[in-house]
């Protein structure tokens, strides 16, 4: 099973920048989706971006043009950089697996890395 450990959340004034990072135990070259997600207290946690094994991307209307996915398959990496904060942006973000050659539903979650944009 892939371990996945964020890192790179903190607290930030509105307007400011993160990038979060997200190192897997083991190659993440042939999984077929990589994305971040996050959980704002007392909201269902939901998807932020995504990057297929093609390198096709995916935001919704809430962070497009903010945010940006970079999956590195040498470093086993992926990064969420996050520009243009803002206080509803703050929540629990999350780096996800999904899809590997034999297994399709393969699906793995890091433990959270916690994001808090100030107004």
């Amino acid at each position: 099973q892939v371990q996945l450990v964020e890192a790179g959340g903190g607290l930030v004034q509105a307007g400011g920048s993160l990038r979060l990072s997200c190192a897997a135990s083991e190659s993440i070259f042939s999984i077929r989706t990589l994305a971040w997600y996050r959980q704002a207290p007392g909201k269902q946690r939901e998807l932020v971006a995504a990057v297929t094994i093609y390198g096709s991307t995916n935001y919704p209307d809430s962070v497009k043009g903010r945010f940006a996915i970079f999956r590195d398959n040498a470093k086993g990496t992926v990064y969420l950089q996050m520009n243009g904060l803002k206080p509803e942006d703050t929540g629990v973000y999350y780096c996800n697996a999904h899809g590997r050659p034999g297994a399709p539903n393969f699906d793995a979650w890091g433990q959270g890395t916690l994001v808090t944009v100030s107004s």
